[in-house]
């Protein structure tokens, strides 16, 4: 057996929340190139950022990020480091003014800590929260409480803890920013409905390290703060990304993802992807007549985070315990909400998925 067959072939299967799986294939590609990198005699991340090698790899990621995710021409495509966490104050100081202010959906722990975050910056007003309900389901329309003059909705648009995404993006009369970061580019994203999108890398296309944010372009400066260089996005953009040492691993890595995404059919393709995972997985959990089971609401219910239940913690921790001994990893809930969470990223193929819903047959059928 050849290297990278025999690599292939004893990997698990992970479900891990972030950092995500990514494409065996990408990985062995590296892996080749570690080393020495195009004939350079040397590995890229031990050249410089300003050399002609990274200039290219550089170039392409950004070219192919707008191509597969349909970015128009008035819009900046921004890689930043400090990842989705470091948006939830970059954003307000870049986008509102003295005395402005948005609104922002409270939908689970991203929510919640988009919008602490923020309120470090200026005041945010609080349109909904899911606190009373264990942030079991997002809210319609008709639910928010936008403040008056607010410039942007924030949402998220998937909760990686609780499990719950936006079916669509909301109909609102204002612009929106979204954090996307658990279910970036795994479905069409309509751009005249957001004035700024971001997500953290690590879920759907690089290694961590950094954060995608594309902005309209008209908003850049519009604050009038006097910001420190790295944090603002017109810097950021006159400079291309490179007004200082960008991540270079997962600039590299995400290029190649890029790639491979486009060359396997593009959003739409993925959205479908990630909805038949996600059909398999709660197929299971509903047809277990109560044995495993979705806490959150059906509507609501993610195509990245699949949580469920079992009879009582002891089970739940068994079921971790063996999975992992199956070679199927990273499969407990977060610390603080317990349970059990598949994720099931860009790159998780189905077979994956498949081996965790026979495991969990088996795993009823012998503890029921």
């Amino acid at each position: 057996m050849n290297t990278a067959s025999h690599e292939a072939a004893t990997r698990v299967h992970n479900f891990c929340a972030g950092p995500c799986t990514l494409p065996v294939s990408i990985l062995e590609e590296v892996r080749d190139e570690f080393l020495d990198f195009d004939g350079i005699g040397m590995s890229l991340l031990e050249d410089s950022h300003r050399a002609p090698a990274y200039d290219a790899v550089h170039t392409a990621a950004m070219a192919d990020f707008r191509t597969l995710a349909g970015v128009p021409d008035d819009y900046a495509v921004l890689f930043l480091q400090g990842g989705a966490t470091l948006q939830f104050a970059q954003i307000p100081m870049n986008l509102l003014a003295d005395g402005e202010t948005a609104s922002h959906l409270n939908t689970g722990a991203w929510g919640k800590k988009a919008l602490s975050e923020g309120r470090r910056v200026t005041d945010l007003h609080e349109a909904w929260t899911g606190v009373g309900e264990g942030f079991a389901r997002m809210p319609s329309v008709g639910e928010f409480d936008i403040a008056e003059g607010s410039r942007y909705l924030h949402v998220t648009t998937n909760e990686t803890i609780g499990g719950i995404r936006l079916p669509a993006y909301p109909d609102v009369d204002l612009p929106m920013v979204g954090d996307m970061s658990s279910d970036f580019l795994s479905r069409p994203i309509d751009w005249s409905r957001f004035d700024l999108a971001y997500g953290g890398v690590q879920k759907n296309l690089a290694p961590a390290g950094m954060v995608v944010v594309v902005v309209r372009r008209d908003l850049l400066g519009r604050s009038g703060r006097d910001l420190p260089s790295a944090l603002d996005y017109a810097v950021q953009d006159a400079n291309d990304s490179l007004a200082n040492t960008p991540p270079m691993f997962p600039i590299w890595v995400m290029g190649k993802v890029l790639k491979w995404m486009i060359a396997a059919g593009g959003l739409g393709e993925f959205e479908r992807r990630a909805a038949e995972r996600a059909a398999l997985l709660y197929g299971a959990i509903d047809s277990s007549d109560g044995w495993y089971l979705s806490p959150v609401d059906e509507a609501s219910r993610s195509h990245m985070n699949i949580v469920f239940r079992l009879p009582d913690e002891d089970l739940e921790e068994r079921f971790v315990a063996e999975a992992a001994d199956a070679d199927m990893v990273n499969l407990k809930g977060h610390r603080s909400v317990g349970g059990i969470r598949a994720s099931v990223y860009n790159a998780m193929a189905l077979e994956s998925v498949e081996a965790l819903v026979s495991f969990m047959a088996g795993f009823r059928a012998a503890n029921d």
